[in-house]
Formats: structure tokens, sequence, C-alpha cells
């Protein structure tokens, strides 16, 4: 029974580190995509959240691992390790192709300059899987919890 809440209690932490990040770069890159001062600005704080997503990610893999340590690898826990995979490969696309762009321009100090448009675009289709996933993945958690409280 305690390792149900310490799962539990992990599980919500992965989803509150990740998710916050997520939004806190998601409105920088919105706000970066016509804005010099946001490019820049976008550039820098990613450096911060890019490792608090992974320690979402996988806080939130481990918090879930002890919660459905008894209950079969079906149904929502299936879900979420469908969506854990796809933000893992998600987040690879962002740690090792787009962030050591980001850097490059950095460092010869191109960091105020608009990224290119068809970068943006992958950029833009990537934080949208990314949204979709973590808000999933964190209503998946509730259903799963209500539906289990009003068994």
């Amino acid at each position: 029974m305690i390792l149900d809440y310490i799962g539990l209690f992990i599980f919500l932490a992965g989803f509150i580190i990740g998710l916050g990040a997520v939004i806190v770069i998601d409105i920088h890159g919105f706000l970066g995509r016509t804005s010099s001062y946001w490019t820049e600005a976008t550039i820098r704080t990613h450096k911060i959240t890019k490792p608090l997503i992974w320690i979402g990610i996988f806080l939130a893999i481990i918090g879930g691992v002890i919660f459905y340590r008894n209950v079969p690898f079906s149904g929502i826990p299936l879900y979420h390790t469908l969506i854990a995979c796809i933000l893992m490969l998600n987040g690879l696309f962002l740690s090792f192709y787009v962030s050591p762009f980001l850097l490059s321009r950095e460092s010869e100090g191109r960091q105020t300059e608009l990224l290119p448009v068809s970068l943006q675009n992958k950029i833009i289709v990537s934080l949208v899987v990314s949204d979709i996933g973590w808000w999933a993945g964190l209503f998946l958690l509730v259903t799963y919890i209500v539906s289990s409280i009003s068994r």
C-alpha cells in the first residue's frame, strides 16, 4: 500500500516537472517565431527546460512502473507506455537535432536571428506531439485513479 503512494507521488512529480517545463518552453518558442528577443530567450531557456523535461519523463516512467506494478500490462498502463516511448523519441529529436542547432547559433553570436521556417515547422510539430503526449498522459492517469476510486 505504501508503494502505491510512493509510485503515485513520483508519477505526479514527473508530470509536474516535465509538463511544467514543456509549457514554459512552448510559450517561449511561440513568442520566438517572430521576435528576435524571444528567439534569444528561447535559446537560453531551453538549457533549463530540456533537462527538466527529461527528468520529468524518467520520474513519470519510474513512478508508473511502481504504481502499475500489480496491474496487467493493458489499457491505461499500456497507453502510458506508448506515450512515454513517443515522448522519448520526440525528446531525442529535440535534444540531438534542435538543441545543438540552437547552441551553435548562440556560439556564433546569431542567437537573436529568427530560426529558419523549415526548422520552425519541425519544432511546431514536435511541440504539438509533446503537448498532446503530456496532457493525454495526465488525463489518462486521472481517469485511472477516478475509475479505481469508483469501483
